[in-house]
């Protein structure tokens, strides 16, 4: 394990519901087990913040976790994608991208803290996503030639997939997430330059197929995720025009191609660029950092997005430029990183899809490159 023990500096959250003066036992073994995680990025040392969650949604401890790599450093996104910091199916491995050193960095979590097991070269340039199912883990390496590289996970270690290398539609695609479908069987690739989306067929021994490419609907093209039911949820930061931003869902057919379900749903936002979905499949949020503000969809059994009542169900401060987004393994609460301010945005998910705001963890560095959260 490599841990600075220098508690990192936390204020108190007031939440809709007091908490406790004193965490009772029950509340100090949740926490133990409940975790939320956020990459600083750092271009000298890539760390891990690590906070321990109550079950009212307070975070808590913090600790720092050295992935022994580097990041890219920077301002406000400077990876410019989705899932840099990635959390394994089962809760138990926290996966981080170490832009500035080509690698990924491999956690075991324990009691809410972290192990380093394994730091392996991604195969590439600059890695900026990881996606990973099961034994099989890839990671997207956006500059250069970009491309993605598979590895075999097993017990916290990597092990490269021989001839797993796939180029995207071309180089510097600033391409910004890779997703696994959730029966495994496809992998995809978003492009930011070209707009497009990229499909491939996972194979027995894990290798790719060819590379199926497919122009989206919606303009900016972000970053994909997969709801429980097989549909791809598309996160679009639109045009110019203010609050343009949309989401696209689609169903995979046969050769990797895509077919448009519900196409540019407005989200009411600017700048969506990052999603999530509850672990019941019911709800899709998007992150809408130009405005600070979080949308909401139901996801139909076919995969269609329908707006929950007002579709903007979250706000955060002003200046908040909410990046990733996370939700909590339990589907209780929604973590936004708030880049732009140095924070945590909390909510808590309501039954309707509606979120509560339960404030903001501040003490992060403002505007200074952070990227990535998870939360387990």
């Amino acid at each position: 394990m490599q841990e600075v023990h220098t508690a990192l500096a936390i204020s108190v959250l007031a939440v809709a519901a007091a908490a406790p003066s004193a965490a009772s036992a029950q509340d100090d073994s949740f926490a133990s087990q409940h975790a939320v995680f956020v990459m600083n990025n750092d271009a000298d040392s890539n760390e891990i913040l690590a906070y321990e969650r109550l079950p009212n949604g307070t975070l808590l401890r913090g600790r720092r976790y050295q992935t022994g790599g580097r990041g890219s450093g920077g301002t406000v996104d400077p990876l410019g994608s989705q899932g840099s910091l990635t959390l394994s199916d089962d809760g138990s491995f926290l996966f981080a991208a170490n832009a500035g050193s080509g690698s990924v960095s491999v956690f075991r979590i324990v009691a809410g803290r972290l192990f380093l097991t394994d730091q392996a070269p991604s195969g590439g340039s600059e890695p900026n996503s990881i996606a990973q199912h099961g034994r099989l883990l890839y990671v997207l390496n956006t500059a250069g030639s970009s491309s993605v590289v598979g590895f075999h996970a097993h017990d916290g270690k990597l092990t490269p997939v021989p001839h797993s290398q796939r180029f995207l539609s071309g180089n510097f695609t600033n391409s910004g997430s890779v997703a696994f479908s959730k029966d495994g069987r496809y992998l995809v690739v978003t492009e930011r330059t070209t707009n497009n989306i990229d499909v491939f067929e996972v194979q027995p021994d894990g290798q790719l197929g060819p590379i199926a490419i497919n122009p989206a609907v919606g303009a900016g093209t972000f970053a994909a995720i997969f709801a429980p039911n097989g549909a791809l949820l598309v996160s679009e930061t639109g045009t110019s025009a203010p609050n343009s931003s949309t989401m696209s869902s689609y169903a995979i057919v046969s050769g990797g191609k895509l077919q448009p379900i519900s196409a540019q749903v407005p989200t009411l936002g600017a700048a969506n660029c990052w999603n999530v979905v509850t672990p019941d499949g019911r709800f899709v949020y998007a992150s809408n950092a130009g405005s600070s503000s979080i949308s909401g969809f139901s996801i139909g059994q076919q995969g269609s997005l329908t707006p929950i009542s007002g579709t903007v169900v979250g706000v955060n401060p002003a200046g908040s430029a909410n990046l990733d987004i996370a939700v909590s393994l339990d589907g209780a609460y929604l973590y936004s990183l708030n880049a732009g301010s140095g924070a945590i945005g909390i909510f808590k998910i309501e039954h309707d899809g509606h979120l509560t705001n339960f404030g903001t963890l501040s003490g992060l560095p403002a505007g200074a490159g952070l990227n990535g959260i998870a939360a387990n």
